[in-house]
């Protein structure tokens, strides 16, 4: 059985990681001498936008912003923010919403910014569709395991408490406040996977090989500080593997649909045990 596994395993690990080294070698070998700009911009871009969505989204999250508005004497968008985030009707949602968006534009506009300054296509970046559902059962093996594993943790009280992020009132319906913020939830997932699996891997590779991948795995552990434990470990694991898959094909949206699928298999796990549903 174990030899029968062994082609796999070389097309899956050892191929790709080998391919990777040679590239790496390659470039080393003619790059000219002098700073390498890509990773420079790449990692200080990264520092830069997980400072601004800790100060800008989470803690002290929208007032920060607000209190810079008015420094720039942007007293008409401030006002605006402070009243969509305040709404009586629709503050959980809206700051929800506020929390996703902020985070797409951090994660998609330094980056494109970054990228585009060196002349390069997104489609370098994790961002092309050929190809895209290569090894998708690769992908459907993760989610299984993934899946059985969030049965066992939602049982835990700091689980349940963390998700669903968007919390029902009584009698209300999963349309459209829920599915509005999944919506958005989705999206922010599709933009983080492109700045971690896509930028950050893609954008140093050149310079480090596959060891990019555990470059990126130590910020995107960090963003799940503050979550249930086992989550947070379970961050590094799923950095690596992901990280290491869109590096193989060159491509990230395979693991957006993961990390959708999964996110929303927690929310409905969660509600499931408390008996949140309408």
């Amino acid at each position: 059985m174990l030899s029968g596994l062994a082609p796999l395993w070389r097309r899956l690990l050892v191929d790709p990681w080998q391919r990777v080294d040679r590239e790496q070698r390659d470039y080393l070998n003619s790059a000219p001498p002098g700073l390498d700009s890509k990773v420079i911009s790449v990692l200080i871009v990264a520092a830069f936008v997980l400072t601004l969505q800790h100060y800008l989204l989470i803690n002290p999250g929208y007032s920060a912003l607000v209190a810079t508005l008015h420094y720039l004497s942007l007293d008409g968008p401030a006002q605006w923010l402070i009243d969509f985030m305040q709404d009586p009707e629709s503050a959980q949602i809206n700051g929800l919403t506020y929390w996703a968006v902020g985070n797409i534009v951090l994660y998609v506009v330094p980056a494109s910014v970054v990228i585009a300054l060196h002349r390069e296509s997104p489609a370098q970046y994790g961002l092309k569709l050929r190809g895209a559902f290569t090894d998708w059962w690769a992908y459907l093996l993760m989610y299984s395991i993934v899946f059985c594993a969030v049965l066992v943790v939602s049982q835990q009280e700091h689980f349940q408490a963390t998700y669903p992020f968007y919390r029902l009132e009584p009698y209300e319906r999963l349309w459209p406040n829920f599915w509005r913020w999944e919506f958005a939830y989705f999206l922010q997932f599709l933009a983080l996977e492109f700045f971690f699996r896509g930028f950050m891997v893609h954008g140093t590779r050149h310079r480090f090989g596959a060891y990019s991948i555990f470059v990126m795995t130590v910020p995107y552990c960090m963003i799940h500080f503050g979550k249930p434990f086992l989550e947070t470990l379970g961050a590094i694991v799923a950095g690596v593997v992901l990280g290491f898959m869109s590096l193989k094909n060159r491509s990230i949206w395979m693991g957006g649909a993961l990390h959708m699928g999964v996110a929303l298999t927690m929310d409905f796990v969660s509600m499931w045990r408390q008996r949140l549903f309408p």
